[in-house]
């Protein structure tokens, strides 16, 4: 029997609209992470009419508009679109590392804990963690310890890698003049230096810079767009014109080469004139919500170390686990996730919880969590 799509073409555009009934009906507030965003009205008006062609072709004039613009914003020659972050990191480091090789890292950094292990599974690169600090920096005694001499006995130190902001530290910024030694440490030890900039925006916007200042020390980035710019699908990786050859090549391999990727292409274009300036919404909104909980008996929250648009705090373990909070705010419309502890709270620490703004939760639902944590509390 013919298949009948426009049966399945009605049937998504029901279960689109019942699901958006039933979150305007149940008015949850996803505080998970940036990355549950869905797109706009006016968004996805614009990924319908993106001109397209065979990016793998190197024809879409959607994507390349992007990939100049992401380039020419973070200062590098040239910008590569890839499906996500962590294809991002994965090409990046197939880009600068041969099998065998080992990349310098910290120990709560994303590439090494949430990233499946791809970098040794697939790429054959071996993984030196070092301490993050509570800033999320490395502190640079570290890394040249962890540099490894010219020993056939030893893997070849190849990369150093960073992540901004960070996450598992709190969404802290790493500055550009911290970037700027690591890049000089690298060099001076003939190293290349990578950033996972998963919230590179987040980071340029909270410490006033350019997104150019912010990667002048690197020789890589990978850059997020479906985080707090609010994007459906995609990451941009920039460097020079030798390592995106390099770097095109290892995303063919990995299955990351897209056709008519233009429609996604669009969303990031949208986001760069529409979405950034926006994001200083977002710090501001984490800052006051990192208050609230401050406030509340029971909870622990810093409000100093909230710099951009995520909020880490703890329950008093005496008045409910973790778990059993993140329940009861489930049940009073609001989203969080848990299970964070080494890197925040130290081994044996409480386990923290995680709260991320983004463009789609306002004012007013920051003042409803505060009072649903309250409530929560106050039950206990």
């Amino acid at each position: 029997r013919m298949f009948r799509w426009s049966r399945v073409a009605a049937r998504a555009t029901q279960c689109q609209r019942l699901a958006t009934h039933l979150g305007t009906q149940r008015g949850v507030v996803d505080m998970r992470s940036d990355t549950v965003t869905t797109p706009t009205s006016q968004l996805r008006a614009v990924m319908a009419a993106a001109d397209v062609g065979d990016d793998v072709q190197g024809e879409d004039p959607t994507v390349n508009a992007l990939q100049e613009a992401v380039a020419a914003l973070a200062g590098k020659e040239c910008g590569l679109f890839v499906p996500s972050g962590t294809m991002g990191n994965l090409v990046s480091l197939a880009a600068h590392c041969q099998r065998g090789d080992e990349v310098i890292l910290g120990h709560g950094q994303h590439i090494f804990k949430y990233e499946g292990g791809g970098a040794s599974a697939l790429l054959g690169v071996s993984l030196a963690t070092v301490p993050n600090q509570d800033d999320g920096t490395i502190d640079l005694a570290d890394i040249q310890a962890a540099i490894r001499a010219d020993d056939p006995h030893y893997p070849r130190t190849t990369a150093v890698c960073l992540e901004n902001t960070h996450n598992t530290c709190g969404g802290r910024v790493l500055s550009p003049e911290y970037i700027d030694s690591v890049g000089q440490l690298c060099a001076e030890h003939g190293l290349v230096c990578h950033l996972d900039g998963a919230r590179v925006f987040n980071a340029a916007v909270a410490a006033g810079v350019s997104l150019e200042r912010m990667l002048r020390g690197v020789h890589s980035a990978s850059i997020c767009f479906s985080k707090g710019l609010g994007c459906p699908v995609g990451s941009v990786v920039v460097g020079d014109a030798k390592f995106i050859y390099r770097a095109t090549r290892a995303r063919k391999m990995v299955g990351g080469g897209m056709r008519q990727a233009g429609v996604l292409a669009a969303a990031g274009l949208y986001a760069l004139e529409h979405t950034v300036p926006t994001l200083h919404r977002d710090h501001s909104r984490a800052k006051r919500l990192a208050e609230g909980f401050a406030a509340t008996p029971g909870l622990h929250a810093s409000v100093s170390t909230t710099e951009t648009n995520l909020v880490f705090f703890s329950v008093d373990p005496d008045l409910c686990s973790a778990a059993m909070f993140i329940d009861e705010m489930r049940k009073r419309g609001v989203l969080f996730l848990g299970a964070y502890h080494s890197t925040l709270s130290g081994k044996g620490g409480p386990e923290m919880v995680r709260a991320v703004l983004h463009h789609q939760i306002s004012d007013d639902d920051v003042e409803r969590v505060i009072e649903a944590a309250s409530d929560v509390v106050n039950a206990c």
